[in-house]
């Protein structure tokens, strides 16, 4: 399948679209907040997992995907900032939601451990289809980003950069956007080539993020 963001006038076919429509139609339910490894659920269910800096709407994101306003909240109440939040969408994925990471105050053994936490994930999760790392369209590769970019080139984990919040910005810019991320990711063995645009707010590029998880979901390899 041809997965282009919404600028480059090419995308999904409905065919596709559909099947994202309808694996993400179903009930998506919070399984489970993990702190340690020893605590992973099963791993009987294609997973993809949804990293980025703190306040780079992650949650938002997880939200629309799903249709539901307040599904990803629960990965926000207190002491569970830190963990690996699981949900699982109708019996067919898994969505795992990674500790936001890049926050300026968190002390560093806090941040120790998250990156500990996630490399212990990474390297022991076989249905992990894919990591989504999300970037503010209106910031940009910031340097706790590469820092994970890093990670997961060392991990070889296929990783797809999904921008947000693309209302804020206009099409000019995102284009610069595209044109400097295309270049950063270029030269990185486990990134995926396609960037995916979103828009939590004005649905955006959304259906299009759900074809392509919907196509991981049943096995197939996309880009």
């Amino acid at each position: 399948m041809n997965q282009d963001s919404p600028d480059s006038g090419q995308g999904p076919d409905e065919e596709s679209l559909e099947a994202g429509r309808l694996l993400f139609a179903k009930e998506c339910t919070f399984v489970m907040g993990v702190a340690r490894i020893d605590d992973l659920p099963p791993d009987v269910l294609p997973e993809i997992a949804f990293a980025g800096r703190s306040n780079v709407g992650k949650s938002s994101l997880i939200n629309a995907l799903t249709g539901r306003k307040t599904l990803a909240r629960t990965s926000n109440t207190p002491g569970r900032t830190q963990q690996l939040n699981f949900f699982d969408l109708g019996g067919r994925l898994t969505i795992v939601d990674l500790p936001g990471y890049g926050y300026a105050k968190a002390p560093k053994g806090e941040v120790d451990r998250w990156n500990r936490l996630i490399r212990k994930y990474l390297k022991g999760r076989v249905g992990l289809r894919r990591l989504c790392v999300l970037i503010d369209a209106r910031h940009g590769v910031k340097v706790s980003d590469r820092q994970v970019m890093d990670m997961l080139d060392e991990s070889a984990v296929v990783y797809q950069i999904v921008l947000t919040k693309s209302d804020k910005v206009n099409a000019g810019e995102r284009a610069k956007r595209r044109e400097e991320i295309t270049a950063e990711i270029r030269k990185r063995a486990a990134a995926n080539p396609i960037i995916l645009e979103t828009s939590s707010v004005k649905g955006r590029g959304i259906p299009e993020l759900r074809a392509a998880l919907a196509e991981l979901a049943n096995g197939e390899a996309m880009g």
